[in-house]
């Protein structure tokens, strides 16, 4: 059974990250929401308890490395009808997540995003990503854009979902094996690079 402390620590976390978009929703300008988002995450990676990073990783001195901020790669975008789809996705520790298929997302001259509803107590939207840099340039197993279960969410109005590039982020299990994460389906693949949000060193 998880301990109090744990639980107390998660809450915390999820509460910090929550926060932090909030902050970044709040801000008018982009590029400076992303300054915000940078500072916020390594600021969590350093500090907080149940970083993902070991201790000792040198990422905890030197922040989470990303690609500079590029504001063709922000995107307010419909979520297009799709045909409905079920994944069963086993997360360790977690259990099994079912995630359904609820729409598509169409990236300008880049290509289609699948949109998935994690469906668990309350829900949420779901949009991995994994990029032609997998595997050198981002981690192999893909990065998340939008996971508002966890809070990592950049807002939307008049039917539409924000999906900036630049805010594509490692999932915990890129820094530490003992979280298990799901990973991009055939369908939140895409064969160009995108050269945008958190890089390998």
């Amino acid at each position: 059974m998880t301990s109090t402390q744990t639980i107390l620590e998660l809450t915390d976390w999820r509460r910090r990250v929550a926060q932090l978009y909030a902050a970044v929703r709040a801000e008018p300008d982009p590029a400076h929401g992303h300054g915000l988002w940078r500072t916020g995450r390594d600021t969590l990676f350093r500090t907080h308890p149940q970083s993902p990073l070991p201790a000792g990783d040198p990422l905890r001195s030197t922040g989470l490395p990303c690609w500079p901020y590029d504001p063709s790669l922000r995107f307010e975008l419909p979520l297009q009808a799709a045909e409905p789809a079920t994944l069963a996705v086993d997360t360790g520790a977690d259990g099994t997540t079912t995630m359904e298929r609820v729409g598509v997302l169409e990236l300008p001259g880049l290509g289609t995003l699948d949109a998935w509803w994690l469906a668990q107590y309350g829900g949420g939207l779901f949009v991995p990503l994994r990029d032609g840099t997998a595997g050198s340039g981002s981690y192999g197993g893909g990065r998340y854009l939008l996971d508002t279960v966890k809070g990592a969410d950049l807002g939307g109005a008049d039917g539409r979902v924000v999906v900036d590039l630049n805010f594509a982020y490692h999932p915990s299990c890129r820094y530490d094996p003992a979280w298990t994460c799901p990973l991009a389906p055939a369908g939140n693949r895409l064969d160009a690079p995108v050269r945008a949000g958190e890089r390998m060193p």
